[in-house]
């Protein structure tokens, strides 16, 4: 079902850059030079070794981290320069699920909801959670689910938010092979809706039909 979402429908004429970033850590310049944009409906595989900088550079994108080199532009223009409204177009997700274990899994989606002041009806959270594979999990506390599971209710944020740009930050993380496929297609009926996606993970999964961009991060030297 493309487009699936509580939000509105993604309305993302908006780009992506990178114009020739870089990344300090700790006195230690991590990366530079980065230079590339992602366009609607294109995705963008950021890889390289460990330390290199990717969980950096994600915080970057999202606001998180101050950018020590370069600038990130966003239909054109520095983030830093339109932040409120850069961040009412991202979503992000870290490695943290980032939900409350002594709520339930529908108090959770309430809650998600209502950041993006929303009031999803109790049909539509159902559905949601069907289609994220946890159905029937509407009234167990959060704390008596298993990894998995907690993520896949994680993943809830991304289809109650219109945002067109989707940050992941190993959003596979504690999924079998079932989660995984869920969660790509998932990213490929977004970027057919025009949205655009920054992801960051050890393992090598396909989405839809679509090629990701690849941007290795290296060492500077």
């Amino acid at each position: 079902m493309p487009g699936f979402s509580i939000g509105s429908p993604l309305n993302a004429p908006d780009s992506l850059a990178f114009d020739h970033l870089g990344c300090t850590r700790g006195g230690r310049r991590l990366f530079q030079d980065v230079c590339c944009t992602v366009q609607p409906g294109q995705w963008l595989y950021v890889t390289g070794a460990n330390g290199v900088g990717k969980t950096s550079l994600l915080r970057m994108v999202c606001g998180l981290a101050p950018v020590a080199a370069g600038d990130i532009l966003w239909a054109g223009r520095s983030i830093r320069q339109q932040m409120d409204h850069y961040h009412q177009s991202l979503c992000y997700l870290g490695h943290l699920n980032a939900l409350q274990e002594s709520m339930t899994v529908d108090e959770n989606l309430c809650f998600l909801a209502a950041l993006h002041h929303q009031a999803p009806s109790p049909a539509h959270r159902r559905d949601l959670l069907a289609r994220l594979g946890v159905k029937g999990r509407s009234q167990q506390l959060v704390r008596h689910l298993s990894q998995g599971q907690k993520r896949r209710v994680a993943l809830a944020r991304l289809l109650m938010n219109p945002a067109p740009l989707w940050v992941l930050d190993e959003p596979y993380v504690a999924m079998d092979d079932g989660g995984i496929q869920m969660l790509a297609q998932l990213i490929a009926e977004h970027l057919q809706a025009g949205g655009l996606a920054v992801v960051t993970s050890h393992q090598k999964v396909s989405v839809g039909d679509q090629p990701p961009q690849l941007l290795q991060l290296k060492a500077s030297a």
